[in-house]
């Protein structure tokens, strides 16, 4: 299951650089994030545990259309204080795991990563949690964070 964690942040990754890529076409945009999300996050019932690093009024977003507002904002964005955090334009976007332990079909992971564009390089402290579910793996806990200075 470790290389098949390791295969899903890669998936993740390129994931939001694509979403910064097509931010120019709103459908596409839209469309791709969509699937994408469904794709590697499990929504199934209340089982997503979300707390992403740029969020402090709504904290949390335990929905498809709260992370979906968290990555690519928009018009009908969940919550208002979204920028649409993969329109960054995001060019690599890389994971340094601490450490994966796999826990019967749990495998958990928590590390830093690293992304980049232009004119920005920001690392942030992740812990995710997976599962496996009819042969793929999905995400079901993601927690990130900015590291905290003095």
């Amino acid at each position: 299951m470790k290389e098949k964690i390791i295969e899903v942040q890669k998936k993740w990754g390129n994931g939001i650089i694509k979403m910064g890529e097509l931010s120019d076409d709103k459908d596409s945009l839209e469309n791709f994030t969509s699937n994408f999300l469904h794709e590697i996050y499990n929504f199934e019932g209340d089982q997503l545990l979300f707390k992403p690093s740029k969020a402090s009024e709504i904290q949390f977003r335990n929905t498809k259309e709260k992370a979906i507002s968290y990555f690519i904002a928009g018009d009908d964005r969940k919550c208002s204080e979204d920028q649409g955090f993969a329109l960054a334009k995001w060019k690599k976007i890389s994971f340094e795991n601490s450490q994966i332990k796999i826990i019967n079909d749990l495998g958990f992971a928590t590390g830093n990563y690293c992304f980049e564009n232009e004119s920005t390089k920001i690392k942030v402290e992740f812990s995710f949690g997976y599962i496996e579910i009819d042969n793929s793996i999905k995400i079901f806990l993601h927690h990130s964070s900015i590291p905290y200075k003095k």
